[in-house]
């Protein structure tokens, strides 16, 4: 068995096309799919469902468990070159990190300081889901994630608090709040909403908040994207609820203001996550030594301003 052969074994099932792949790993067809045919003549199994003409039709149940194997075998092998990059003062490649689309403004900062250490680094960031962000860490497609730390499913995860996410109600600014800084949740209940999909972890961790005041708000725009959100703002008669932090990057859109939001005022913390292989991955554990530089230096308390706590109080 070689590298290459699971190489291709993932290409197929990423791309769902034998000639998508060998696309993909800069070979010819004919040379992936014999490739893979030793690989399952040496294991003594069917790693693909094939159709007419050889046409790609999913993995077996024996392919799956090759799959998974197959990633960790060359994540494991990646993480070894790095390494020795790494105590070589010359770590390079890409950095997978995963995030939260309520994180973005805080990445440049994370992403900047990670490059000046090492600017062989690429960093490649993908804006997913909690469930998608744990698969990614457990399959090693991603060497770290920013997100909250208080669902359940990063339980098994290393973990290191950043700041504390607080939210605000982002409102034309107009004479009705012309006098305003803060705003209830029951009064922002009544007013027409621009809201994140439901599926979002942040959305309903919104609509609980809620629910436990025994509100059911006014919701006429939704989308994935939080700066969209604030231009329904801007544009329209809609207010939106944003992370606290996005008052300052990338900051409020002209005829906007935002209003803190009590009774009650509610916060998540956020923290750099990574999985608990041993040894730590070495981009993670470049990413972790970045972080925490980053941290006690005293520039993402300044960044962040009142933002940057990093532990959450209770509701009030």
């Amino acid at each position: 068995m070689f590298l290459r052969q699971f190489k291709y074994l993932l290409a197929v099932a990423e791309k769902e096309h034998f000639g998508r792949a060998a696309e993909s790993c800069h070979v010819t067809q004919p040379s992936l799919s014999s490739g893979i045919k030793q690989l399952e003549h040496e294991l003594g199994v069917p790693i693909f469902l094939r159709g007419r003409g050889q046409r790609y039709c999913g993995l077996t149940p024996e392919g799956r468990r090759v799959a998974k194997w197959a990633r960790s075998i060359i994540s494991h092998c990646d993480a070894m070159r790095d390494e020795i990059d790494l105590m070589h003062d010359n770590l390079k490649g890409n950095l997978q990190m995963g995030a939260m689309p309520s994180m973005s403004p805080v990445m440049p900062l994370l992403i900047m300081h990670m490059r000046e250490r090492h600017p062989d680094v690429r960093a490649d960031v993908r804006f997913v889901g909690i469930e998608a962000m744990t698969l990614g860490l457990n399959n090693f497609t991603l060497d770290v994630a920013i997100s909250y730390l208080n669902d359940d499913s990063l339980s098994h995860l290393n973990k290191m608090p950043i700041y504390v996410e607080k939210l605000s109600l982002l409102v034309n600014d107009n004479d009705k709040f012309r006098d305003r800084t803060s705003i209830t949740w029951r009064e922002a209940a009544e007013l027409p909403l621009a809201m994140l999909r439901g599926s979002m972890h942040e959305r309903k961790f919104v609509d609980e908040t809620f629910k436990k005041i025994g509100c059911d708000p006014i919701v006429r725009v939704e989308s994935e994207s939080i700066v969209h959100l604030m231009f329904q703002t801007q544009y329209s008669n809609l207010a939106t609820i944003i992370p606290g932090h996005f008052t300052l990057m990338p900051g409020l859109h002209p005829g906007t203001k935002a209003l803190n939001l009590i009774e009650p005022v509610v916060s998540q913390e956020v923290g750099l996550i990574w999985g608990d292989a041993d040894p730590v991955r070495p981009m993670a554990s470049a990413m972790v030594s970045t972080v925490k530089e980053v941290k006690d230096s005293g520039e993402l308390e300044t960044y962040l301003g009142e933002f940057a706590m990093t532990e959450t109080g209770p509701a009030s």
